[in-house]
């Protein structure tokens, strides 16, 4: 029977990582790695203390040389890989996300020694591993370039029971500023360019660095509030439409009364059935649209739960 360690999972991230061509074609990075002899999709394992995103963007800088922006969550595979023992295996899971590449030059090194940029279709025909052909299929399902929009519920702040003042003016607590301080780290990998928040200050808080970082204001949205939102969902749910039809990466932070029934909504109207709507606090929803085909608007193509912005076991 193998040790209890040698049963745990050894966790990694990896990404689909895209541009366009000079025909405005979508390529994809397909990486050498001479230690195996093998073309595979650019991953790593997670470190400790990182977050998968964290780790997808890190591994894609390593192997590739270039910087990039996550767009979506794709999937998780998993495989076993021999032990660092040399007796028996251990199970290896790993997380892959869609990213777009926005700079950085390729330098040859001893762990990958070529890249090389492709159409999906011949990245089908050059990959090693079946299971990374399987990623292409997620990442394929949706298209390349579309429109994201990241909902983050406020960071914790104490018990209302426990607040002797206006409700609107209840702070974040000291947990809930050090994630407010993760989420400042985890939601760039995302490439937010504009924030926006329920007028509540614990709202506010939780995205005010992240603004500050990019260089804007926090755009208050009272439709998106607990108490907006309950007086007209419809009106809510319009706002937030308008947001991701703005263009760009929009950040909107709001509330638990909120969260849930705007992501479950959304879909049900969309043909997407979740099997839950889960809102911790701190917590983030990627969402991913596309223009519906009959041209009424953003279309919900994908709804990515993150539980947590602090590094965790199971992410």
């Amino acid at each position: 029977m193998g040790s209890p360690e040698r049963q745990l999972t050894t966790r990694a991230a990896g990404a689909v990582v895209w541009r366009r061509d000079q025909h405005d074609r979508t390529e994809i990075a397909v990486v050498h790695r001479p230690r195996y002899d093998d073309w595979s999709l650019p991953k790593g394992k997670i470190d400790r203390h990182e977050t998968s995103p964290a780790a997808a963007v890190r591994e894609v800088a390593e192997e590739t040389g270039r910087s990039c922006v996550l767009e979506r969550f794709l999937t998780t595979v998993g495989y076993t890989i021999p032990a660092e023992d040399g007796e028996g295996t251990v199970p290896k899971s790993v997380n892959y996300y869609s990213a777009r590449a926005t700079g950085g030059t390729f330098v040859p090194s001893s762990e990958v020694d070529e890249l090389r940029w492709m159409e999906v279709a011949e990245a089908r025909r050059v990959l090693s591993y079946s299971t990374e052909i399987g990623v292409l299929d997620e990442f394929t399902s949706i298209p390349a370039g579309s429109a994201t929009l990241l909902l983050v519920r406020h960071a914790k702040a104490g018990k209302k029971e426990n607040w002797d003042g206006d409700d609107d003016l209840r702070p974040l607590s000291n947990a809930g500023l050090r994630q407010a301080e993760a989420l400042a780290e985890l939601l760039p990998l995302f490439g937010p360019d504009r924030v926006h928040s329920a007028p509540r200050l614990r709202c506010v808080q939780t995205v005010h660095r992240i603004a500050d970082d990019i260089g804007c204001e926090v755009v208050h949205e009272p439709l998106l509030s607990e108490e907006g939102y309950t007086q007209d969902p419809d009106k809510g749910m319009q706002r937030l439409l308008e947001l991701v039809s703005g263009g760009g990466t929009p950040l909107v932070c709001s509330q638990g009364g909120v969260i849930p029934d705007l992501v479950s909504t959304l879909a049900a109207r969309d043909g997407h059935t979740l099997r839950s709507t889960p809102t911790k606090k701190g917590s983030l929803w990627v969402l991913t649209f596309t223009p519906h085909p009959d041209g009424s608007g953003p279309m919900l193509r994908s709804a990515h739960h993150l539980p947590n912005p602090l590094p965790a076991p199971d992410r």
